[in-house]
């Protein structure tokens, strides 16, 4: 439609709004009278909860790269990294998506029209739990919000491998029933509560940040190129302050590590600490407690993407996770092929693990965290 065409939107307004949902390579919208918001599926988006405690958003910005790289196993300069809202005192929530995915959705959105749309993970539109999961599971998938704020998607499959590992945490359930051991309660969303609930997604976290931020249009270029140089000078003093900042959390991070292995001489004198000081004086502590270890989801989301395509030819028979080490066992399948799929699968994600196959047709998945 030409601007001057009667009826065309002003040249300087969004050309579209309403909340859409992102299905493979197709937005769909979900409600029309809403800013423009695209709902992206959370099994591309890793979500964590990262203790950053330090006074202003550059410098949490500075900082977050060093404190999510022992977190993920991509390097960190292949991602996108969002921070979004402090969801206990002194922890925000952290959205990493990788960068060719992130240009994909936004090749997208401007293809449909809503270049300029927020983008956040779907299942932040699910109420947060006070306690336990909020799960949501449609087509052969399930989205689960934590008590924490954050969350992950799993193929269905994976829903009560994952649910037992995590120790059978209280379920609320907003999608398809779930077995009677695992649902303790459920509720179904109002629809006319889904633009609110976008809206709050987006605060929470919305992924157009950095360089995927939304360009706004202006019929001011002179003032604009004035605010620009201004914000150029704000950026320099704050890249010096942050540098600053980086340079006193290495420090920290130095004194703590030496801390560490004092403590764990004392506790366990004559034990070896190797270079990966974590992962050392984690193999020290007993198992057990009720406690999840950090590594169990993002390697479970990893894992469950990778193996999404595959979804609909495996039945996990269970899922045990120890040290940093996922084992799902698989029932019996007539496909002979099926390890050599899973193998390349997880290869092409870039996951250390194997499929091995038994006589009897069954296949046990082994993924390393490491």
């Amino acid at each position: 439609m030409s601007p001057n065409a009667p009826g065309a939107p002003d040249p300087y307004e969004p050309p579209a709004a309403g909340v859409w949902t992102l299905a493979g390579d197709r937005l769909i919208i979900t409600v029309r009278e809403w800013p423009a918001t695209i709902l992206v599926p959370t099994g591309q988006v890793r979500l964590l909860a990262v203790d950053l405690p330090l006074p202003s958003h550059a410098r949490r910005m500075a900082a977050l790269p060093f404190a999510i790289e022992d977190r993920i196993a991509e390097p960190v300069d292949s991602v996108h990294i969002a921070l979004g809202e402090a969801i206990a005192p002194n922890r925000y929530l952290v959205g990493i998506v990788r960068h060719d995915v992130m240009a994909r959705w936004i090749a997208q959105a401007e293809e449909a029209g809503i270049g300029h749309a927020a983008m956040v993970p779907d299942v932040l539109t699910m109420p947060r739990p006070e306690q336990g999961w909020a799960v949501s599971q449609a087509n052969g998938r399930a989205a689960v919000r934590d008590a924490e704020g954050t969350g992950f998607e799993v193929p269905a499959a994976l829903l009560r491998p994952a649910w037992e590992a995590a120790e059978r945490p209280a379920v609320a359930s907003y999608g398809e029933r779930l077995p009677d051991d695992m649902q303790k309660a459920a509720a179904t969303l109002d629809p006319a509560s889904f633009g609110p609930a976008a809206g709050a997604a987006v605060a929470a976290l919305n992924l157009r940040q950095g360089a995927y931020a939304v360009r706004k249009v202006s019929g001011g270029p002179s003032l604009w190129r004035k605010f620009a140089w201004i914000a150029a000078i704000g950026a320099a003093a704050h890249i010096v302050i942050a540098l600053g900042d980086v340079v006193m959390l290495r420090s920290i991070a130095d004194r703590r590590e030496a801390e560490t292995r004092a403590a764990a001489a004392l506790a366990a004198p004559g034990v070896a600490l190797g270079d990966d000081l974590a992962n050392s004086v984690t193999g020290m502590l007993p198992t057990g407690g009720g406690q999840v270890p950090q590594v169990f989801v993002p390697l479970v989301t990893r894992v469950s993407g990778a193996l999404g395509p595959l979804g609909g030819s495996l039945a996990v028979r269970t899922m045990t996770f120890q040290g940093r080490l996922l084992t799902l066992d698989l029932e019996a399948s007539l496909d002979a092929s099926l390890a050599q799929q899973i193998d390349a699968a997880l290869k092409a994600n870039g996951i250390a693990g194997q499929a091995v196959r038994s006589p009897d047709g069954a296949i046990r998945i082994t993924a390393s965290a490491a």
